[in-house]
């Protein structure tokens, strides 16, 4: 048997997947790590944490299968992060991650120097202190010792790469994830990295994500069991892993992820120029494509929230023998457009598409004649409206879907597929397992990577359909409607958020 190694690094503990060549999910372990929070939005994690997490889960695989038929080892991993590491790569201080918002006056530095829109036609993003950039920005101005010791800047899964093989490296999705990143040539911005008043020096060497960052060293493999030589390929981050773990690989389809927070992503053949700049644009995993990208803050999350809140008692008892049970079938009593109540999904913010931090959670239109389960279904018809503002955008950038692939905990509720096929008119398509898309995703850009497959057209037997949910007309012509009310709505409410 051949096994491919994914390593899923993500803010609370490393998931190793061993996958047997066939695509057959052999054994799964997660080794939990801690976070550091002050300051109420400086978070951080030590990057020791990480490699002892996937150290540990990598032996206890070896113990259990040879590590003689682990054909490859590869990751996905949190983005967006500044890891300062000197030139023996040993860290410098704890890594600040994707959650940490302190570089605010890194992010209006930026903004003072280049428009929102060259910027974002530049790099495929939007100026703001959460990309990595700006964080290495905020150690250059606050720890100057720190930054005059730094070697390079690494991501997460850039780290483990580096205590592997010992190759200072990254690959394009996570130099993406820097804000510093020329999309459309595939390499540093000079103007970017300029403008923010980094040494590109400082900055790691990038290259595909299927490429082979190096081999396992003979203290790697002392420290994991893994076979010194073994290649390891650099894989992508976590978001766009995900992409290639649904089948999202070609023109056509699209994924959605209905986590706690939610998003949209398709495949296409050059980076999205979007005028209301709704979205971001990721390089692709398969090479020669591109990955709009949207996500909102509180997808799944505002779900979860409306059930405990709402079925508090249901869920305690598991009445029904599930804790979804009644809520789901309160919510499928209530017909479409919940009585003509309406949720903006806005619970701690948002980011695509609205782009306010500030913005609310609203119910619009709640009368005594509306229940509890009509209040659970605005909530699912607004999470779903929102997410449809995010793909009509790509729409009208000129891009094509034929079919959405949703994989998360909401893809296993099938009303709320049935919404989503209704709202977005496209067939929604539930994959046999919602919850590994992202290690899948990593697995294959290694298989890739090493020679192993051809093509990520594999994907195909490592994720088969499970169930197919088609758009009724009608239905989706009564949401084109309710759409445009849902926008209105946060438009007349978007000056009174500051307020509130």
């Amino acid at each position: 048997m051949t096994y491919l190694l994914a390593h899923d690094l993500g803010t609370s503990g490393n998931k190793a997947v061993l996958y047997a060549e066939d695509g057959t999910l052999v054994y799964s372990v997660t080794k939990s790590y801690g976070l550091h929070v002050e300051n109420a939005n400086w978070c951080e994690q030590n990057a020791d944490d990480w490699w002892g997490a996937v150290a540990d889960a990598t032996r206890e695989i070896t113990e259990l299968y040879p590590a003689k038929d682990i054909a490859v080892v590869s990751f996905s991993g949190q983005m967006m992060g500044a890891l300062a590491v000197d030139k023996d790569g040993n860290p410098l201080r704890n890594s600040l991650i994707w959650a940490d918002m302190r570089a605010t006056a890194e992010e209006a530095c930026l903004r003072s120097q280049i428009s929102m829109w060259d910027h974002y036609r530049i790099t495929g993003h939007r100026i703001s202190g959460s990309y990595g950039g700006p964080k290495m920005m905020w150690i250059k101005n606050n720890e100057p010792e720190i930054y005059a010791k730094t070697a390079k800047f690494l991501n997460a899964k850039d780290y483990i790469l580096l205590k592997l093989t010992g190759s200072f490296v990254t690959e394009y999705t996570d130099a993406s994830s820097t804000n510093l990143w020329d999309q459309h040539n595939n390499r540093w911005s000079d103007t970017v990295v300029n403008l923010a008043g980094l040494d590109a020096a400082k900055l790691p060497d990038a290259l595909p994500s299927t490429a082979v960052a190096g081999k396992v060293t003979a203290e790697a493999a002392r420290l994991t069991g893994l076979l010194e030589g073994t290649p390891v390929v650099c894989g992508g981050g976590d978001g766009v892993c995900s992409a290639i773990g649904t089948g999202c690989i070609r023109p056509g389809i699209a994924h959605s992820c209905m986590g706690t927070s939610s998003w949209i992503a398709l495949t296409a053949e050059k980076p999205l120029e979007d005028p209301s700049m709704k979205n971001n644009t990721w390089p692709h995993i398969v090479p020669g494509y591109y990955l709009p990208f949207g996500t909102m803050q509180c997808g799944g999350g505002a779900f979860n929230w409306a059930v405990g809140e709402l079925y508090a008692h249901e869920v305690a008892e598991r009445i029904g023998g599930s804790k979804f049970a009644v809520p789901t079938r309160e919510a499928e009593a209530s017909p479409l457009g919940a009585k003509g109540l309406m949720f903006l999904p806005y619970l701690i913010g948002e980011r695509s598409p609205r782009w306010n931090p500030n913005a609310k959670g609203v119910f619009a239109g709640l009368t005594l004649e509306h229940k509890r389960g009509d209040m659970l279904r605005a909530v699912m018809e607004g999470v779903a409206l929102n997410l449809g503002v995010i793909l009509k955008s790509m729409l009208d950038c000129g891009c094509v879907v034929d079919d959405l692939v949703v994989v998360g905990g909401g893809a296993k509720n099938a009303l709320w597929r049935r919404i989503f096929a209704d709202v977005y008119g496209v067939k929604i398509v539930k994959p046999m397992n919602t919850d590994e898309a992202t290690s899948m995703g990593a697995a294959v850009t290694g298989g890739v990577g090493v020679g192993l497959f051809d093509s990520f057209d594999v994907m195909d037997r490592f994720n088969k359909t499970e169930d197919e949910t088609l758009p009724d007309a009608a239905n989706h012509a009564a949401y084109a409607e309710i759409m445009k009310l849902f926008d209105e709505c946060y438009e007349r409410m978007e000056p009174l958020f500051d307020r509130l």
